[in-house]
């Protein structure tokens, strides 16, 4: 989340707008990105009252201003669309990081306890990059997706379409607690993608790499 955050604050820079910069937030520290409750106090009251079986959360979004782009739609979307981009490169970086954790396994078993524990935080690494990735593309404000959408709506469609913004995370965190099967059918890239990176670097996976 917070590459993802940091995505966004330096693509906007990038596009001329130094609202985030301004305000800090263009940094990797990740105490500058932790919205309490939103990234605390939400995600724990959703575990404990589910049992374990339902949760959500987020980072503090980064605060931008369209206007000051260069190019308004355009760095609109780009802007939107850098926290997904990096969580894909993010989600290469750790297949690879899986294969190579294996690979030292198989020409040092003696570190294979240590190596297993390793290789299985590089493949949650590749699965909640995946998931950050495409439950963004949801087409719902506030998340990335709905950006990217409304720029494809008529004119006065957009604008009705943006006062969703006004909510907050309360519609999609609707949407994924009553309509879970909109957020599978968005997710569902991110399984395939997932199948086939493991595909291609299962033959190195250790006994506990990856969780059963």
């Amino acid at each position: 989340m917070v590459a993802h955050e940091y995505a966004h604050a330096e693509a906007a820079y990038r596009q001329g707008d130094s609202t985030a910069y301004m305000l800090g937030r263009l940094t990797l520290n990740p105490l500058k990105h932790i919205d309490p409750f939103m990234t605390v106090i939400l995600p724990l009251f959703l575990w404990f009252q589910s049992h374990g079986a339902y949760t959500f959360g987020g980072a503090k979004p980064v605060p931008v201003n369209p206007r000051n782009y260069r190019h308004f739609v355009r760095g609109d979307v780009i802007v939107s669309l850098a926290g997904i981009a990096v969580n894909l490169v993010l989600f290469m970086i750790f297949t690879a990081l899986f294969a190579t954790v294996g690979t030292i396994a198989e020409a040092i078993p003696a570190l294979n306890p240590t190596l297993e524990i390793l290789q299985r935080m590089t493949f949650y690494g590749m699965w909640w990059n995946l998931v950050l990735a495409f439950f963004n593309l949801i087409p719902i404000p506030p998340l990335d997706g709905s950006h990217v959408f409304y720029h494809l709506l008529p004119p006065g469609a957009g604008m009705q379409y943006r006062q969703l913004q006004r909510f907050g995370f309360f519609p999609i965190l609707l949407v994924s607690y009553l309509l879970p099967g909109v957020v599978q059918f968005f997710l569902w890239p991110a399984f395939q993608l997932m199948r086939f990176a493991l595909g291609v670097v299962g033959p190195v996976a250790l006994p506990g790499g990856i969780p059963s």
